[in-house]
């Protein structure tokens, strides 16, 4: 597979068209950056990036790993999650802001690309299973998905999917709905 502009163009429109959860996820990358930079957010927005990165499988992902990391997650006091994500947001390095994230309960490299993504929608992708397949099938990642990942995947994987983005001249959270709905597709197809 080629990953071509015109493909990640059309894959990124079918996304939207057939995830039930686009609209909600729209909505969320359109408020949580700025709440997010700012301190300006609830205990909900901030426990709400941590169910969708699970909960956007629609069922796929096992309940018990699903809740056993939302209820780490809650350990964390509102005061720590807020420090996190303002050192996130005024840091200008990926593993710095990698290091603070998961140094918070309940934070893998998984759970911190869904926060990257929603404080920087335009700059970084999630990672997960789905979308490193695709990468790896297209021949843009030679190994295959690491089950979990851990921050040096993250940082190469990040590094495809910049590279990528420009050479498609999408943003990062055009590339993630591309690659999302191609990994659907080829799970369907398999």
């Amino acid at each position: 597979m080629d990953l071509t502009p015109s493909l990640v163009r059309s894959k990124a429109e079918a996304y939207r068209e057939s995830q039930p959860l686009a609209a909600v996820e729209q909505d969320h990358v359109e408020m949580l950056p700025e709440m997010l930079a700012s301190g300006d957010f609830g205990w909900r927005d901030v426990e709400w990036v941590v169910q969708w990165y699970f909960r956007r499988d629609l069922g796929a992902y096992p309940d018990e790993a699903r809740l056993a990391a939302e209820e780490a997650f809650e350990a964390n006091t509102y005061e720590a999650v807020e420090e996190a994500l303002g050192a996130v947001a005024a840091a200008e390095d990926l593993s710095m802001r990698l290091d603070r994230l998961t140094a918070l309960a309940g934070v893998d490299t998984r759970i911190a690309s869904a926060f990257l993504l929603f404080m920087f929608p335009t700059r970084y992708v999630v990672v997960g299973e789905r979308e490193w397949g695709v990468l790896h099938e297209a021949g843009e990642l030679a190994d295959p998905y690491p089950a979990p990942p851990m921050r040096e995947d993250y940082l190469r994987y990040d590094a495809v999917c910049r590279d990528l983005a420009e050479r498609c001249d999408v943003d990062a959270w055009t590339l993630y709905r591309a690659l999302w709905q191609l990994g659907r597709e080829r799970a369907d197809a398999g």
